[in-house]
Order: C-alpha cells, then structure tokens, then sequence
C-alpha cells in the first residue's frame, strides 16, 4: 500500500526521518530543515542520464555538480564550477578545462577528469533520450572516448567531431541535466549486467553536490542531508525534506499552518489568496518554457499561410495574459524566451476579426471551416482553448476541444497527426540558437524522418532559407554576425507565418514562509538549496 502523510500531522515526519518525536500541530518548521511540498508524480528517476525532467533536474542540482554554470542566465557567459578554467582553442575545435583539485564526491573519492569524461560517455552508451543533446554536436558511442578525454586527473579535452560554435558545446555543459558529474568508482561498483549502474541511479545517487541522498519513497517523500565536506563550503540547511503534495489547498493550509516553508505547483486562486499576507512570500520563477498554439501545416487549410495569418489576428493575446495567464505564464509572441539579448521586441499582435474575416476569404475561406484543438484539460491549457474557439468561431472557424493525458495530447502532435494544439514547450534551458532550432528548424519534412525533437517538423513547418540561416547561426563565431542572424530568423518566421504561435512564457511560482532567505529559482529549473537558510 501507497505509503502517504496526513494532512495535518508532521508526527509520520519524525518517523520517516529517524530525527525522534514531533509534535502533531506545529507553529514553525525546524529552523535547520527546509520542508517543501511539490507534487512528485513526475519524478521517476534520477538517473542524470535519463532523467530529463524539471522535477528529476531540480533534485539533481543539489546532489550533484557541473563543470560550470550560467553567469547571470546568460548563455554565453559562464563561471566556474568544477572547472576553474577553460580555454577554447584558436580554431574553434577544442576546448580544455582545468578542474579543481579539492573537490570529493559523498563516497570520499576525489572527483578527477576521468569522471567528467565517463559521466558524458555512459549517457551516450545508455542512449536515453538526453543523448540527443551530444548527438546533435556529432558525438556517437564510438568516437565519444577518443574526443572528450582526460590527458591527466585534472585535465579534461573536448574535441569537437564536427564544425559548431563551441559556446554551444560549453553553454550544454553548464546547463544540461545529462552534464552533471557521476562519481565513477561507485558507479560501476553497482553496474549490473553491463547497465553501467542504471538500475541503480533510478533511486540513488552519485554525486558531490551540496547534499546527500538520505530517503526517497516514491509518490511520498524524498530527504537531502547536508554534505559536510562540499568543496565550496557547505549548505546552511542541514536537511531539505520534500513532501509529495498535489492539492493546491493542501499546500497552501500547510503553509498558512507554518508546516511548510516552500511550495510549489499552487493554483492561481490559492495564490491570490495569500499575495497579501506578511507571513508568506509569492516569488515567480520565470521558466525558458513557452505556452503556443500550433497549427498542421499537413491540413490543407493551415498549409495556406493566409489562414495562418487569420489565425494569428484571432488570438487574443492581451485577454489571455490578463484574465488566463497571471501566476502561469507571461505574454511572449517570439519564438525565443524573454530575457535574452537576442530576442527581438514583441510584434504587437492583437485580436483584430475583421482582418482575420478578410485573410480567410482571400484564402478560399469566406465562411470559415471546422477544425479540432487538442489539448490538456488541466489550466491554463484547457482555458487557452476555451478562449481560442470562441475567438475562432467570431470568423466563422467551427473549433472542438479534445483533451486528453499529456502522452495522447503531445502524443498526437509528435505523430504529425493533429489540426490545432495548445501545448507547451521549447528548449528548458534558454538559448537563441536552441530555440530557433525547437520551433523553426525542420531538417527533413517527411513522415518517416521521425525528428519529434523539431516542434517545426511535428507542425510539418519546412522553410530552406531559415534552416540555413540556422545552421549558419550554430557555427558562426563573430557575436556581432551571430546575433543579426538571430534577428533576422525571427523576422523571417514572422514573415512566413510559422504554424507554432507563442502565447506565454512560463512562470513558475513558488511560495515560501516569509522567514525563508536566500532561495532563487534558476531560469533551467534546477534550484539550489545551497544557500537557503531561515531568519529567526
């Protein structure tokens, strides 16, 4: 039987965590654990090599390290982790990090360039879906060993295999869930039948991160303890209990209660409520992650870009992020997320019926047509298609709403097989070139090419002119050139009238108690509780 909390009593806490007695009703959480409420239900693995989720990264932040890490969310700027220092070679090809010589995992090994190295090679070996991310800069199983190597135990060399810029290469090392550093020895002391130790990281871990792995129940509880020996000084928390909560009015009576510090996935209401109180603090944690709606360029009407035109004029934008949006997501009409320096200014789309009455008549469509918008029937994706089939329907275009689970909605459009979508998506980590690649590159159009990683190939969006401006914008190295080709791509989208039309940026909102300091949601998802610690 499903192991679960009751909702009103931390007593079950005490016993979980072996840390003795606890009263039923408490006034305030221990002063030295961080007890958070998130619904896990996501959160199958923490294998970093097959464990891309935001749940399964966010847990995976505090247990392990990277070689480097974003300056300020900027993808092109970056400082040091495990590594102190790099240099790129003056061709572009290779890349040579220098790693600090007084980091130890939790098992008492020292961390050493061959780790780096193996870590990178068994997520291709393992070839779960996070290999995509070194496939695509031309790593294979059999060249990964001979091209990222260590010449020594602090001395690692990356060779690139193919011509790309190599901040891309760096900036997926700072940021990717698969980049983290598993500790080797360990590892392969619990490989079994040649799994490199994937059953094992389903549930444990291998890290030298900040904290430890004490507990995890899954659907119930999941305990970090401090990592006393972390190189750069350890956690002011001594331990972060995070409990499995899905209900919004759960997590928001705990709070009021003082039984948590931090929640988060509450709905907009349950935040609304408790925006003025002095006790609790609302922070938004904005996400790379972009709410769209899509069209299938392989139905005959959204494969006329003045349909596509029409459809663009009856979003209405402005309604969505006033009435839909607050506490889910904030307006963005780019395919790239908000923040980074090579976004152009919004379009300034808005609703206009009589424009979009003229695009459909011009496109053979004077009375409109019938299409389907599929879609989650969770918010804010179901309120999305609410609003857009009746803003649709002011033009004469007759939409039904089909919901269903994530795997038939997403499911349907990886398959090419859909008309409309609400859907949400984009590359976690914000980056121009990854993005423009996510949403407007589609290298091959046919069914059978099977790129579900392109949303353009899902939405059979193909345009030459902007894959090679893409893949020119992927190797070039001249910042000032690289970022006109950034801007010019998103004109040319627009132009095009690109099937996937971007609605809202996410936003994440976590709530904690107002004694809680130090606690920043980073833009790739992955929160560390580091630096987190209580004011009393």
């Amino acid at each position: 039987m499903k192991k679960t909390f009751p909702l009103l009593r931390l007593s079950l806490l005490g016993t979980l965590l072996a840390f003795g007695p606890m009263a039923a009703v408490q006034a305030k959480t221990p002063a030295d654990q961080l007890i958070v409420g998130m619904s896990m239900v996501n959160l199958f693995s923490i294998d970093p090599a097959n464990a891309p989720g935001l749940d399964a990264s966010g847990i995976n932040a505090n247990l392990y390290d990277t070689l480097l890490k974003r300056d300020g969310g900027s993808p092109e700027k970056h400082l040091p982790q495990l590594a102190e220092r790099w240099e790129v070679s003056e061709d572009g090809k290779q890349i040579t990090f220098h790693l600090r010589t007084d980091v130890k995992f939790h098992s008492g090994n020292a961390l050493t360039a061959e780790d780096v190295a193996w870590s990178l090679y068994r997520v291709m070996k393992l070839n779960f879906g996070l290999a995509t991310t070194w496939k695509a800069y031309g790593y294979s199983t059999e060249n990964i060993q001979s091209l990222i190597r260590a010449t020594d135990a602090h001395t690692l060399v990356i060779d690139l295999p193919q011509p790309v810029n190599p901040l891309l290469v760096i900036d997926s090392l700072a940021t990717s869930p698969s980049a983290v550093v598993v500790d080797r020895q360990l590892v392969l002391k619990h490989e079994k039948d040649g799994d490199l130790g994937a059953a094992w990281l389903v549930t444990n871990e291998a890290g030298s991160g900040p904290f430890t792995l004490t507990k995890w129940s899954a659907n119930d509880a999941l305990v970090m303890t401090r990592f006393d020996g972390y190189w750069a000084g350890p956690a002011k928390m001594k331990r972060i209990l995070i409990r499995h909560m899905t209900e919004s009015q759960s997590l928001r009576l705990m709070l009021e209660r003082g039984d948590l510090d931090l929640a988060y996935g509450m709905a907009a209401p349950d935040i609304k409520a408790i925006e003025s109180s002095d006790k609790l603090q609302v922070q938004a944690l904005q996400r790379g992650t972009i709410y769209y709606v899509a069209m299938s360029m392989k139905q005959p009407e959204f494969a006329k870009q003045k349909v596509r035109e029409a459809v663009r004029n009856l979003i209405d934008y402005q309604g969505l992020d006033k009435q839909v949006m607050p506490h889910y997501g904030k307006l963005n009409q780019r395919p790239m997320p908000l923040g980074l320096e090579a976004r152009l200014p919004d379009p300034g789309y808005k609703m206009d019926v009589p424009k979009a009455k003229a695009l459909l008549a011009e496109a053979g469509y004077p009375e409109g047509f019938s299409t389907t918008i599929r879609t989650l029937s969770e918010p804010p994706f179901i309120d999305i298609a609410a609003r857009m089939q009746s803003t649709l329907a002011q033009a004469g275009i007759k939409a039904s709403i089909v919901t269903g689970t994530g795997n038939q909605v997403y499911g349907a459009m990886r398959a090419r097989n859909f008309e409309m979508i609400v859907a949400r998506g984009a590359e976690r980590y914000p980056h121009p070139y990854f993005s423009l690649r996510t949403f407007a590159y589609n290298p091959n159009n046919s069914d059978d090419a099977g790129l579900p990683n392109f949303q353009g190939w899902r939405a059979s969006f193909f345009s030459e002119q902007l894959n090679e401006l893409i893949d020119q914008a992927g190797v070039e190295r001249d910042a000032d050139k690289r970022m006109a080709m950034y801007h010019k791509a998103q004109d040319l989208y627009e132009e095009q009238a690109g099937p996937i039309m971007m609605i809202s940026q996410m936003v994440d909102t976590a709530v904690s108690a107002a004694d809680v300091k130090g606690f920043t949601g980073d833009d790739a998802e992955a929160t560390r509780y580091l630096g987190v610690y209580k004011q009393r």
